[in-house]
């Protein structure tokens, strides 16, 4: 399917230095629109439309535009549990310095590994993670420790989710999100 080439002057958005870091600053309409979908992103953009008054062409092309240039992917989010995956945690890890790229590329690659980051405060990584049973991610943790230099792991058991995924989800909060330069 042919796409045209929108003219730049249709989003309203600016690039601009912030803290030494390009970042692009959202109008409130804008914000107003991402907050739409990040709330869900398979609402239809006619009901997104209905909501904000804005034409379904337009949100359309702002829809393209920023899948171009901020939004990373589109995801579902899954309750775990209702798969049998009972046990979440989000485990800090400290590991040598030679060991931390292999361990790095070692927990991208790992099928239970849901989300992961690199921090500082004395740890490398921290990696959320989903298993059926505490003793399978305790198995886990012990494999690590004995095939990786892990100096030090912290364990965090996910006992509930309260809030997930919530900022910038609420277009009723959206006004009171100042923008960059607000």
């Amino acid at each position: 399917m042919f796409m045209q080439k929108l003219p730049a002057t249709i989003f309203r958005a600016e690039r601009k230095r912030h803290g030494g870091v390009a970042v692009l600053e959202l109008k409130t309409k804008e914000r107003v629109l991402l907050s739409h979908f990040r709330k869900n992103a398979r609402e239809s953009l006619t009901a997104i439309s209905r909501r904000t008054r804005v034409p379904v062409s337009t949100i359309f092309d702002k829809l393209k535009h920023y899948e171009q240039s901020f939004i990373r992917k589109h995801t579902t989010l899954v309750d775990f549990s209702k798969l049998g995956y009972l046990t979440r945690a989000n485990v800090m890890l400290k590991v040598g310095i030679e060991h931390r790229s292999v361990v790095r590329d070692f927990l991208m690659k790992h099928e239970h590994v849901n989300s992961l980051f690199k921090v500082n405060n004395g740890y490398d990584f921290l990696a959320e993670m989903v298993f059926q049973h505490i003793k399978d991610l305790e198995d886990f943790l012990e494999m690590l420790e004995q095939k990786f230099d892990v100096k030090d792991k912290t364990v965090f058991y996910i006992i509930e989710d309260i809030c997930r995924e919530e900022f910038m989800a609420k277009p009723e909060l959206v006004q009171f999100i100042p923008a960059i330069s607000e």
